[in-house]
């Protein structure tokens, strides 16, 4: 066990020291990788630090590196090194963090850490909270509670006569809702093609204009999802706005800030957000921007009964202590799981109220430095306000080429040419550039170094 794990920390060390310098995309082939890491199961098993080091061999050459300063793709930050240490231990104690009397460590840590975050986020002190595996579940178990709190208003008993014959639920989505939302929607059986859409501004931002006049079509049980952080531009839904139109309909306000929510931690962001505290449940990721290993959504609701009766588990073998100890799995929809908590307290406890929003500063700074040096090429348009950690490019093509394709090839260079890695996406119809800052390691020198690398890439 010893020499397995004293190997782990070496490469992990190893990789660690030289992440900033190696080629930020994947250097092998799906054949190379299938080759190196597949075979036939052995019949016989192996030493536990021969299978650690030839696994890290082995996959390397396939590591991208989304734990370096120049990984601009799909809102991915790093790992805060206090938050990476914590996950480390989180995997050796193996505490099951369903049940109190499985982890009482694991329980109280997520105790403290939803209320460090109610109070960061400046949502309502009485919400429960449940720690999941990222935002696609932080947006389920939200809309699980309003599922049964819509039907619950309307005199159905979800949990004990399920779906079949109850009430419609209107569900109401800006036109840019994230997929996450419409795989929930489907998990939870309303179905992704039954969400009426609202027409948004050139952001992606939700019309409060046009809410109201959806609303008045709707009949019963609703439930609204808005966002905060539009996931090309960084861009909030009006929420001083549409809040009070949900309140007057009696439509329930669910809220995806899968990152953006985390720019209510600064002072100078936290404009954005307002508004946003009188939704009826949250959900974001601290992978994302708080730079915590994966593995830790956050779902966060403002009435806890609902929370609690879409996800309490009960058996004759369960056993609940009381006494103000709290179950965790009674607020996810996992009964097993990993001691998720952990890392995000130890990043926490590592960065303090002050390095959290100076994170978040400092990843909104970086992205309008990265745009203001993509705008002198008259070849780049930015189409979006750079007013977050998004920036979203277009490349003008030469007469006679065709536009979409153009973005796309100068996509194809950048991340071939290993400086950086960036995301490509369609907005509004057309191909664009996504470069979102979001890691922790990220300098000045890292976005001077990757803009020369894209504009050289578009010459």
């Amino acid at each position: 066990m010893h020499k397995a794990l004293d190997t782990a920390a070496r490469l992990a060390r190893e990789f660690l020291a030289t992440v900033a310098q190696r080629p930020v995309g994947a250097r092998a082939t799906h054949q190379d990788l299938r080759t190196a890491l597949g075979g036939a199961l052995p019949e016989e098993g192996m030493d536990a630090e021969q299978v650690v080091a030839e696994l890290a061999r082995a996959a390397d050459p396939g590591i991208v590196a989304s734990a370096g300063p120049r990984y601009f793709g799909f809102v991915i930050g790093g790992g805060v090194p206090a938050a990476l240490a914590a996950d480390w231990l989180a995997a050796a104690w193996d505490q099951d963090a369903g049940m109190y009397v499985a982890g009482p460590s694991a329980a109280v840590v997520e105790d403290v850490v939803a209320e460090w975050l109610l109070d960061l986020f400046g949502l309502p002190r009485g919400a429960s909270v449940g720690f999941v595996t990222g935002c696609q579940m932080a947006n389920f178990t939200g809309l699980a509670a309003a599922r049964h709190e819509v039907l619950a208003r309307a005199g159905w008993d979800l949990e004990d006569r399920g779906l079949q014959g109850a009430p419609r639920v209107n569900v109401v989505v800006g036109a840019q809702a994230h997929i996450t939302i419409f795989t929930a929607l489907r998990m939870l059986g309303l179905g992704s093609g039954t969400a009426r859409g609202v027409t948004a501004d050139g952001q992606g931002r939700m019309r409060p204009e046009a809410l109201r006049e959806t609303l008045r079509d709707c009949d019963g049980p609703t439930i609204v999802c808005a966002q905060a952080g539009e996931v090309n531009t960084g861009a909030f839904d009006p929420f001083t706005e549409i809040a009070p139109l949900c309140r007057e309909h009696g439509a329930w306000l669910h809220v995806d800030g899968a990152f953006g929510l985390w720019a209510a931690t600064s002072a100078s962001r936290r404009r954005a957000t307002r508004g946003v505290e009188l939704a009826d449940s949250w959900a974001t990721d601290a992978h994302k921007w708080l730079n915590v290993p994966y593995d830790s959504g956050v779902a966060i609701v403002a009435h806890p009964d609902a929370h609690r009766a879409a996800f309490t588990k009960r058996a004759d073998y369960l056993i609940r202590l009381g006494g103000g100890t709290r179950d965790p799995a009674d607020y996810t929809p996992e009964a097993s799981r990993r001691a998720r908590g952990f890392a995000i307290y130890a990043a926490l406890r590592s960065l303090g109220r002050r390095g959290v929003a100076a994170l978040v500063d400092r990843c909104c700074a970086l992205a309008q430095r990265m745009a203001q040096q993509l705008r002198a090429s008259k070849a780049i348009e930015i189409l979006n306000d750079v007013e977050l950690n998004q920036v979203l490019v277009r490349f003008r093509a030469p007469a006679g080429v065709d536009h979409a394709a153009h973005t796309r090839a100068v996509i194809d260079r950048v991340q071939r040419d290993g400086t950086c890695w960036l995301s490509a996406t369609t907005w509004e119809g057309r191909a664009a550039m996504r470069i979102s800052v979001s890691g922790w390691s990220t300098t000045e020198q890292d976005i001077d170094r990757s803009a020369a690398a894209i504009l050289a890439s578009l010459e």
